[in-house]
């Protein structure tokens, strides 16, 4: 009896290790098929394109993929009209129609390989870059990995010209204006720490040797 029970047991736990490893399997299919629409701006691999205003996002966590594209579906972000890229994300995000096709898109971003984007921004000092990023290291992490539990992204793989461009649009008050984007809120008021331009820069060039 006490074999044929543990028989039984073993076979129900190999059957449902075989459909987890379907439901996985199918789930990152599902997210595959859903980025092909994504990767006409963000690039096949999602290495980013600067002239579709689409910043390299292989790699990145899921749980903040998933974030973002929740906050462009709600229109908490992308509806500034000087936000072109923000503009063209908002009704994007609303092709994912469920909450299970954003955690598949989410997914599937998060298992491409991270690579180094290329340097665009020049005229930037990394040494000054240093000092600057103390600051946000409270949030983003020394290496700029990200913390999750202050929905921070990790900055070191994202695309300078883009991070350079998004500080500008916090400061600006593009971005952060939204009361129901809290944390979008919290950013536009720590980039009004970087006094200048030439400061944005620094500091950009300094995340880009976290790499």
């Amino acid at each position: 009896m006490i074999r044929k029970l543990i028989a039984t047991t073993a076979a129900f736990l190999s059957a449902g290790l075989a459909v987890t490893g379907v439901s996985s399997a199918d789930g990152n299919a599902r997210g595959r098929q859903l980025f092909a629409l994504c990767a006409q701006c963000h690039g096949s691999e999602a290495q980013g394109k600067q002239d579709f205003l689409a910043p390299a996002i292989a790699g990145l966590d899921d749980w903040y993929v998933a974030s973002q594209i929740n906050v462009f579906k709600s229109g908490a972000r992308g509806t500034h009209w000087e936000d072109v890229g923000g503009m063209r994300m908002h009704p994007m995000s609303r092709w994912l129609k469920t909450e299970s096709d954003v955690q598949a898109v989410a997914g599937y971003v998060a298992s491409l390989p991270k690579e180094a984007p290329p340097t665009v921004v020049e005229g930037g000092s990394s040494i000054q870059g240093k000092v600057l990023y103390s600051t946000c290291s409270a949030c983003h992490g020394q290496k700029g990995e990200g913390n999750k539990a202050m929905n921070s992204p990790p900055l070191s793989h994202m695309s300078d010209w883009y991070l350079v461009s998004t500080l500008e649009k916090f400061k600006a008050g593009i971005r952060g204006g939204n009361p129901a984007n809290t944390n979008a809120v919290l950013m536009r008021g720590m980039s009004n720490m970087l006094a200048t331009d030439q400061a944005i820069k620094d500091v950009v060039a300094y995340i880009s040797t976290l790499r």
